[in-house]
């Protein structure tokens, strides 16, 4: 006779284990403490086999029937139940340890020595935020393209349209990685290639040329810090990147040879980077040392030696001298490729010393060992033009563009 709940719930243990027989190698096992389980049992390749289904009342006897349905199918196939459950079991296990959130840092660790500190936040603050909430639990390979499509359209939804495709790359980084280390098969996110729309480029405001005398009056009457004025200067004679001038270590100054040396984790292109100082840029290196102290640092914050001045000093600074959405510390860069350019200054050099990346590996290996003479004489000149802009008359009446 077929088993019943209520038959189930009434058999007492016993001395020993005993079954309770509910048909088709299905039974239940009572233990000596009480305890009841179900088990499966049959015959695979000429061997008994015993497949465990679940305590009762956890399983229930409808559940442990279709279980034990589902074993004889099994093995109309071919296939050993116990054998499957095994497999299913550690795919479950893997699934568990192959984590979208688990995957993308452990790639994001793996990356670090790739990156500058900031950047790496960057991008794990990004995952944090706007990918772990959806994507994180999920196994890496349940992942589908509309899942991550899904998440990149929010991020874009809300006009963070370059967000949204760096977003949907550092995912696609982290799905080729699941493939590299033989956890994924596919990467999804190569099929979305298009599906977002294309950020429109947005070039930081410049200062231009003929403001440069009313600049530097507005520079020198303002009260700012002098470690402040002292960076805006030397900003605007090397033209580096801001996030380059911050984080300046004295190590990388070799003032008897006026070189700036910055190291290659530094750079955004993540190449060694050569400055050659001007004389005017050496007097400002001179005059920070004081200002600095004991710090490693040029340019420190004010609460800690240890740590950068901070990436919004200098905008602040321009915006107190009223040029607040019009020109910026980064656009120094644009200012000085335009004068060079006007002045008649080989493209080439002009782009090596803005470290602009190089596609061409014959053509920026030759940069790299090349023009160095040439880029001296240049940053002189640019440093001369400078000093004479910061002599003349400024424009009178003159309204910032």
């Amino acid at each position: 006779m077929p088993l019943t709940d209520l038959t189930i719930r009434q058999a007492k243990p016993l001395e020993k284990p005993y079954h309770l027989a509910d048909g088709d190698a299905l039974y239940l096992e009572v233990t000596p403490a009480g305890g009841k389980r179900w088990l499966y049992r049959c015959r695979f390749d000429g061997k008994v086999v015993k497949l465990a289904l679940g305590r009762y009342p956890a399983v229930s006897l409808s559940a442990a029937r279709e279980k034990a349905l589902e074993a004889r199918k099994q093995l109309d196939q071919g296939i050993n139940p116990s054998q499957a459950k095994k497999v299913a079991k550690i795919a479950k296990q893997m699934e568990a340890t192959n984590s979208f959130e688990i995957l993308a840092r452990e790639w994001h660790t793996k990356e670090l020595a790739r990156w500058t500190p900031g950047h790496a936040t960057r991008i794990l603050d990004s995952l944090e935020a706007d990918v772990f909430p959806r994507l994180g639990p999920l196994p890496i390979t349940e992942i589908t393209a509309p899942m991550i499509l899904e998440t990149v359209r929010k991020i874009e939804a809300r006009g963070a349209v370059e967000t949204a495709s760096r977003v949907l790359q550092r995912i696609g980084k982290v799905m080729r990685y699941a493939i590299l280390t033989a956890r994924a098969t596919h990467n999804p996110a190569s099929d979305l290639v298009g599906a977002l729309h294309a950020a429109k480029v947005q070039h930081r405001p410049a200062l231009p040329r003929a403001e440069l005398p009313e600049f530097f009056r507005r520079l020198e009457s303002e009260q700012l810090m002098p470690a402040t004025k002292i960076a805006m200067k030397l900003l605007i004679l090397t033209f580096v990147r801001p996030g380059e001038l911050r984080g300046a270590r004295w190590e990388e100054f070799d003032l008897d040879r006026a070189e700036w040396r910055i190291p290659a984790e530094r750079m955004k292109m993540r190449s060694p980077h050569l400055v050659p100082l001007s004389r005017q840029a050496i007097e400002l290196v001179k005059a920070i040392k004081p200002l600095a102290g004991s710090s490693p640092l040029l340019f420190h914050a004010t609460t800690d030696i240890n740590r950068p001045m901070s990436e919004n000093t200098l905008g602040y600074a321009m915006g107190r001298m009223g040029y607040q959405g019009t020109a910026t510390p980064h656009g120094f860069r644009a200012l000085a490729s335009t004068v060079l350019n006007e002045e008649g200054f080989d493209p080439d050099i002009i782009e090596r010393q803005l470290a602009h990346a190089e596609r061409n590996k014959v053509r920026a290996a030759y940069h790299r060992a090349e023009y160095v003479e040439d880029r001296r004489k240049m940053m002189q000149w640019w440093a001369d033009f400078l000093d004479a802009q910061s002599h003349q008359e400024p424009l009178k009446n003159r309204r910032v563009m």
